[in-house]
């Protein structure tokens, strides 16, 4: 095998998260109950990639067969993600898979198992809300 340098891509809808370990308050100042904390329902950590999103269809195609979808050498188009690189993720446990990469551990989570993204104020926070 080459020497070459590998890298981890995420898909779809997916986030990896390098996740927090065993505190019931969060490096950003969130408070997890102890119950919370013992039955390992919920776990947090900083989002380090997401997937492109869900891959929706132009809207043009909509009318075409199944098989002709994709041949005009158009580019795939995706629902693009909450998550964003850097934002502090709150999620289902049970839904993340462990993975490890190169000697790190990480967890991918499906967007959907994620309850809420803390990320620092910009310009572009429209969607958060201003707590």
């Amino acid at each position: 095998m080459s020497d070459s340098k590998k890298r981890l891509i995420v898909v779809g809808d997916r986030v990896l998260i390098q996740p927090e370990e065993g505190e019931d308050r969060t490096k950003v100042g969130l408070y997890l109950p102890q119950t919370a904390v013992d039955t390992q329902a919920v776990q947090g950590g900083t989002v380090l990639a997401t997937g492109p999103g869900n891959p929706v269809s132009a809207p043009t195609e909509l009318d075409e067969e199944p098989w002709k979808i994709g041949r005009s050498g158009s580019e795939p188009r995706y629902m693009p993600l909450q998550a964003r690189i850097g934002d502090y993720a709150i999620f289902f446990r049970r839904a993340a898979v462990e993975i490890s990469f190169e000697g790190d551990r990480y967890l991918v989570v499906p967007q959907a198992a994620i309850l809420t993204l803390v990320r620092e104020e910009d310009e572009s926070s429209e969607d958060l809300l201003p707590f």
